[in-house]
């Protein structure tokens, strides 16, 4: 949340995003991160939970009762069946929608009109950074200034451009800024020629809206469309989207392995190992979209790698709690075993 507050702000600072809409595009961007958040704190909730079970003796009375560790599976996904399909839902429909909505802001902000760009007594640079502008705005609907001053360079031209009023006007579908009562400074970079032009009358075509490919970004694209366009790039992006929602269920069988209650290390030694599972879990899902997009690795082979390695190690180590099997109990019949051959 820290994060995408001091990015939002900065893209605010550097003109990119409108600053009355930072809280909403904050919003977008955390409603899309919404799935982490979920997840990890499911993941956290069911280790705290049970570990406090294990400090306050409830699992004893549990385990006495005939039951093992792996039968808490069963009420844990009850409890939680909720929350992940809305992790699900979040990640494969949600998060498409959110980042479109945030660049859909980002991109209204940029393709404002040049004259709407520029603050009252400063210069600024157009939408297409072929010219800058400085401008007195006088009217309250940002159509006409006074006191204009525009630079622009096209080519090997360089002009200079004044004029003691300006007004956008429509014409033939182009914005066009029509200045009155001015001069303009022409400047040949190349020859080093200079040409003074005065007028009552002369008329600029503003930059056209500038047209962005963000739209076509995998993190904007539905996942319907991802999986109609299989490429490298599509396939990283829904690799992505699958992984965290088969990650929640991953962590919560990591969380019943992992909680128990040692009075010697306190709880927190178990929340710390949780986060840090987390991290390392979350972190490899970032890696392995890299990958697939780049190539490297197979769409299908990153879901069974990581996902189910992932899988597969939480199993054993639940079978392993359950069974109260322990590296010194493996040793000591390994021991046994030798002993007894002759």
């Amino acid at each position: 949340m820290t994060n995408v507050l001091i990015r939002t702000l900065g893209d605010a600072t550097a003109g990119g995003v409108n600053p009355s809409e930072i809280m909403l595009v904050m919003g977008f961007t955390v409603l899309g991160h919404l799935t982490s958040i979920l997840t990890l704190s499911l993941f956290i909730a069911i280790v705290s939970t049970l570990s406090r079970m294990y400090a306050d003796s409830e699992m004893v009375i549990w385990f006495s009762s005939g039951r093992g560790l792996a039968s808490f599976a069963p009420p844990i996904f009850r409890f939680a069946w909720p929350i992940l399909l809305t992790i699900g839902t979040l990640s494969l429909v949600l998060w498409p929608w959110s980042n479109r909505q945030a660049q859909d802001l980002n991109d209204r902000y940029q393709q404002r009109s040049d004259i709407e760009r520029v603050a009252p007594g400063q210069f600024q640079e157009s939408a297409g950074g072929k010219r800058v502008f400085f401008i007195d705005k006088e009217t309250s609907d940002n159509q006409t200034g006074t006191n204009v001053f525009v630079s622009s360079i096209e080519g090997e031209i360089e002009s200079i451009t004044s004029a003691r009023q300006g007004k956008i006007e429509i014409q033939n579908d182009e914005r066009i800024l029509n200045l009155k009562f001015g001069q303009q400074v022409l400047r040949n970079t190349r020859t080093g020629e200079v040409r003074v032009i005065e007028f009552n009358d002369y008329k600029v075509v503003i930059d056209p809206d500038v047209k962005t490919n963000a739209s076509n970004a995998p993190g904007m694209t539905s996942t319907l469309e991802l999986i109609r366009n299989p490429t490298p790039r599509h396939m990283g992006e829904l690799g992505w989207r699958l992984g965290l929602g088969v990650s929640a269920i991953n962590l919560m069988l990591l969380a019943l392995a992992l909680s128990t209650a040692n009075p010697r290390v306190g709880r927190s030694y178990h929340t710390a190992l949780a986060l840090l599972i987390f991290v390392v879990y979350y972190n490899m899902i970032n890696v392995g979209q890299t990958w697939v997009s780049s190539g490297r690795f197979s769409f299908t082979g990153f879901l069974v790698v990581l996902h189910g390695g992932v899988f597969v190690l939480a199993l054993l180590w639940i079978a392993a709690r359950h069974m109260n099997l322990s590296w010194r109990s493996l040793l000591t019949v390994g021991r046994q075993k030798s002993r007894v051959q002759p």
